[in-house]
């Protein structure tokens, strides 16, 4: 502690003589300047201690230890292949026996995690390259158990390519059509709020390939329009714009209707399988089981508080329950995607505690025995090793807002792997013997080192100490954390960071961001802190214009169990507000805040919740910026808005509490920043939130980005943004 306080003190010392050159520059932060070091992309090779990874340079595929991070081989090199040849490449899927790769290039991203690409079939041993498919672009190939055949999908259908006959390909399903009817990827809505892009598997010995089929012939269109723009231009667009309409339910609205097919790979059958399913039950997973005659499907009902684990045999379309999940208002996603199936057992997350805990069952769906004491949230699964019952796992069990990585053994037993409190991540070997740790705190960037299954120390492989050292060059303040508690007893957690040269005889501005979203966590003691990433660079760059900044997670918000995360159901914003109004008056009180000088802002849920809070009714903020803002839940998606808060006509009086029936309250000055291609929070929410701002008489300015998406970027885009929401808050809370 003595030396963090030396090294605190050393870096005021240094800002107070802080050259003009070395003022953080806005376009560069945008740009990446602050990006930390980074080792992303290990794919743990099955059955060793090695993994992969794609180069630095993005010319080839390597193979590393675990134990020493050192180089043990090449697997594929854009410059050493027989056949075809390829200059670059964008990314690769391994065979599960690893004798083969799909390398993929000319990656067109399609929504968050679906693309398409051109793919290339790699045999390692022979370095022979050959195209999938020559029909045109792919998606989300999948690999056969033994690596003799690939499905994807192409305009909605599924493609078999069967790699012993020449890459002979077939078309397996043939009513694929845009806009209704999905075959083997899931809708807009099952991608963005399930987390998947891939509804496709074989059985275990690769003669089935099984599918979840999406009719969203009944979903409700929703239409963006697009113009010519720049970076990138579309020139057809140059005098008249074009639509672009996909299938897209709101909260109350139909739903894809889903079912789950079978096709024999040798008699080419199809079959229907017999899962039971409501009318508007959700199929958000299919997987793979070691068994030929079992794949896994889960199945939720339309209120998410139920969850159900089915194995399904797919020639005899028979399925058979396996584990029933209820708990109450919802089943979190985080645990539904974190679910892991092996040879002979089933590890579920599960909150039906209070708190987050892991349930391991055997391969009958029989509770073998439960992980976790019940007294804090395990918050990520690494996976269970077979041979020794260890079960390897990430929990906040030092406190809400620190991570560490843990074990806990067949006989009980629980070690902690990890020994620095801040954040811990892990990678593990597929021999579970070795794993990659990934450190830091919130003022400390990345470190990457390997340990051992016992927590051993092994090698340091990136330290990022050029970038700390920047940092200091640079005069970043330190994040210091605080908790206070509110008028109505709730204790909140937050981070500030104070301006440079701060004297506390001065009174100084205020900036809030905040994201509020259900589960989410902003107060964390984590380098990926702070509003933009970087380390908070953007952050830092507002202290360094005078502000002091502030974030604070309120109730709804994750790492304190269900309760607190779960309080906010049926309810949308109106805690969320509350708390971030009571951070505003808790700060108001301390003798360096200029008092009537506060001001909110955030991105997507935080720009709802910043809405929410300007128009609370308590007028503590001076000015505002919501970037992105779903103004009213009515507008979005039905899996996450009936998770939290069942549909319009069961929960009418929590649908009408929201930014737009609020605006007339609305204090302070408002800037509204959007996407004008925004497929997620469609520009319909602020259209319709300025008509009531209009109507009410209310000031305010609003922004348009052409042709962006929910992430506001491209080109010189969000340099744009980022000055546009500087300059808002110097203009509003620093004028005389």
């Amino acid at each position: 502690m003595k030396k963090f306080l030396m090294a605190c003190s050393a870096m005021l010392m240094f800002t107070v003589a802080l050259p003009a050159s070395d003022k953080i520059n806005l376009k560069s932060l945008a740009q990446g300047e602050f990006a930390a070091q980074r080792i992303s992309g290990i794919d743990p090779i099955e059955g060793t201690d090695q993994y992969a990874q794609v180069s630095p340079d993005g010319t080839q595929i390597v193979q590393y230890s675990f134990k020493t991070g050192k180089q043990t081989g090449i697997l594929f090199d854009v410059n050493q292949t027989q056949g075809e040849t390829l200059t670059a490449f964008d990314g690769y899927v391994m065979s599960p026996d690893g004798k083969r790769m799909l390398i993929r290039t000319k990656t067109e991203p399609i929504y968050r995690r679906s693309y398409k690409a051109v793919f290339y079939i790699y045999t390692i041993q022979s370095r022979k390259l050959e195209k999938l498919s020559e029909g045109g672009p792919q998606q989300t190939p999948v690999w056969s158990p033994d690596g003799n055949k690939v499905a994807f999908v192409r305009d909605n259908n599924i493609f078999l390519v069967k790699l012993l006959y020449d890459n002979s390909e077939s078309q397996v399903t043939k009513d694929g059509q845009f806009n209704q009817v999905i075959n083997g990827i899931p809708d807009w809505v099952n991608e963005e709020e399930f987390s998947f892009s891939s509804a496709m598997t074989f059985n275990a010995d690769g003669t089935m390939l099984c599918w979840i089929r999406y009719d969203e012939t009944d979903v409700k269109e929703y239409s963006l329009q697009m113009f010519k723009g720049t970076n990138p231009e579309m020139k057809d667009n140059e005098v008249y714009p074009s639509m672009y309409s996909y299938k897209y339910p709101k909260a109350g609205e139909k739903n894809s209707k889903v079912s789950v097919w079978s096709f024999d790979t040798q008699s080419r059958r199809t079959q229907k399988l017999n899962i039971p399913l409501g009318d508007e039950d959700y199929i958000p997973r299919i997987l793979p089981t070691p068994d030929a005659n079992r794949v896994m499907v889960y199945t939720m009902n339309r209120h998410q508080d139920e969850l159900d684990l089915y194995t399904v045999n797919p020639r005899s379309t028979v399925a058979k329950l396996l584990i029933k999940e209820r708990v109450p208002k919802y089943v979190q996603e985080s645990a539904m995607t974190s679910i892991r199936v092996g040879k002979d057992y089933v590890l579920l997350p599960s909150d039906r505690s209070g708190y987050m805990q892991l349930y391991l069952y055997d391969g009958n769906g029989q509770l073998q025995r439960t992980v976790g004491d019940g007294q804090y949230d395990i918050t990520g699964v690494y996976g269970y090793d077979e041979k020794t019952g260890d079960v390897y796992y990430q929990a906040a069990a030092l406190n809400p807002h620190d991570r560490q990585i843990y074990v806990s053994h067949k006989n009980g037993k629980t070690d902690r792997l990890t020994d620095r409190e801040g954040w811990n991540t892990a990678v593990f070997s597929a021999d579970y013997r070795y794993f990659v740790n990934t450190w830091s705190d919130r003022n400390t960037p990345y470190v990457y080192t390997t340990r051992d299954n016992r927590g051993k120390l092994v090698a340091t492989h990136v330290d990022n100490k050029e970038l700390l050292q920047k940092t200091q060059q640079y005069g970043w303040r330190p994040k210091e954390m605080f908790s206070f508690t509110t008028s109505e007893g709730v204790k909140l957690d937050g981070w500030m960071i104070k301006p440079a040269n701060f004297d506390a005889n001065r009174k100084y501005p205020v900036i809030m961001f905040q994201y509020s979203g259900p589960g989410n966590q902003q107060v964390v003691d984590s380098w990926n802190i702070g509003s933009m990433g970087q380390g908070g660079a953007f952050d830092q760059y507002l202290a360094q214009q005078g502000f002091v900044v502030v974030c604070v997670d309120g109730r709804g918000t994750g790492g304190r169990g269900a309760e607190f995360e779960k309080c906010t159901y049926q309810r949308l914003g109106n805690l969320e507000a509350k708390d971030q109004v009571e951070t505003a008056l808790y700060l108001s009180k301390q003798s360096y805040v200029d008092q009537n000088n506060i001001g909110i802002w955030g991105w997507s849920y935080g720009g709802f919740c910043t809405l929410m809070s300007m128009s609370e009714g308590r007028g503590v903020f001076k000015a505002g910026v919501a970037v992105a803002p779903p103004t009213s839940y009515r507008f979005y998606d039905t899996v996450y808005t009936e998770r939290y808060m069942r549909t319009p006509k069961e929960n009418p009086e929590g649908y009408n509490d929201n930014a737009i029936t609020r605006a007339g309250k609305l204090n302070g000055a408002l800037l509204l920043c959007h996407g004008a291609a925004d497929d997620n929070v469609h520009p319909q929410n602020t259209f319709e939130y300025a008509e009531a701002l209009v109507q009410a008489d209310k000031d305010f300015k609003q922004i348009f980005y052409t042709n962006r998406n929910h992430g506001i970027f491209g080109g010189n885009t969000r340099n744009h943004l980022l000055r546009q929401i500087t300059t808002w808050f110097k203009e509003n809370l620093m004028s005389k």
